[in-house]
């Protein structure tokens, strides 16, 4: 519970909506060409009911696509800009990694960094109950945190739609489907139960575990640790694995498998050092984080 205490926390604005497949585009698009959210076109600019533009809103502000003046980021215009951009489409997983690193990241959403940061490490199987327990927990040390129990539970329910992976669902739209599913953070695990009736009955309960993360790439991780203002030139391990927002948080990375992304980025300006069993990456001469990108994407 360390460093999300002192911050504000916001479980509303996405009028339980989760973001769609082609949102983030859409939205970007449309506020690139100078829209405005408020106008009376909006509607029919962004082709959704009233309150999803205000979750469309809600969503290009959490994944950092634009700032609160409604103005493009520099990672959203990297990303999703029709003609330079990195991947507008979100055709290349790496992209949807980078995106959860954002919505954790930015904290403008905050369940997201809470449940990556903190909560899942305390509590490794967990459902919606368990997390509003935990924010009682916080709330009882930190009274500035004022919640509405419904709101945090339809939260909850946004988060898990933005993970999870309904497989089978095969529409190109994609319109129910969380943009985050196919990285497969979030496990659903179905118990089965004995009620007092002695009725059997099922309950579903997630899981996000520390594991190798074979499908994450070791440049998003790179990215990862050079967009971080807390790192210097020498990072200890510990701190890459356990520090609030670093990939071993918010990638959900067991140490093998951040020793091994580690080892994909090596290079003659990066260095992997053990001296006395302190592990250490070292940076040399340290990149501009997008250039890590901009290489990666082709660009």
């Amino acid at each position: 519970m360390s460093e999300m205490t002192t911050s504000k926390y916001i479980f509303s604005g996405h009028d339980s909506f989760h973001c769609r497949q082609l949102w983030l585009k859409k939205g970007f698009d449309f506020v690139q060409s100078g829209l405005l959210f408020n106008s009376e076109d909006a509607v029919v600019k962004l082709g959704v009911g009233k309150n999803m533009v205000s979750a469309i809103r809600y969503w290009l502000k959490a994944f950092n696509i634009i700032d609160n003046k409604d103005h493009p980021t520099e990672f959203g215009i990297r990303l999703f800009d029709t003609d330079t951009g990195y991947d507008p489409f979100l055709e290349d997983d790496a992209s949807l990694w980078l995106l959860h690193y954002q919505l954790v990241k930015t904290g403008i959403a905050s369940i997201y960094s809470i449940i990556f940061n903190e909560f899942r490490k305390e509590k490794i199987i967990f459902n919606d109950g368990s997390f509003l327990n935990y924010l009682k927990r916080i709330q009882e040390i930190n009274h500035v945190l004022n919640f509405n129990e419904n709101t945090v539970a339809k939260d909850f329910m946004v988060f898990v739609n933005t993970y999870k992976n309904d497989e089978g669902y095969n529409d190109v739209e994609d319109s129910y489907s969380g943009i985050l599913s196919e990285i497969d953070l979030l496990k659903i695990i179905q118990i089965e139960y004995k009620d007092e009736n002695g009725k059997i009955k099922k309950r579903i309960e997630y899981q996000i575990e520390n594991n190798d993360r074979d499908k994450l790439l070791a440049q998003v991780l790179l990215f990862s640790i050079l967009d971080n203002p807390n790192y210097g030139n020498s990072i200890s391990l510990n701190s890459l694995e356990y520090d609030y927002n670093s990939p071993g948080s918010i990638f959900a990375l067991n140490r093998s498998g951040l020793i091994n992304k580690i080892s994909e980025i090596v290079d003659k300006n990066i260095t992997f050092t053990d001296h006395a069993g302190i592990k250490e990456l070292q940076f040399k001469n340290k990149p501009n984080a997008f250039s890590i990108l901009d290489k990666y994407y082709g660009k």
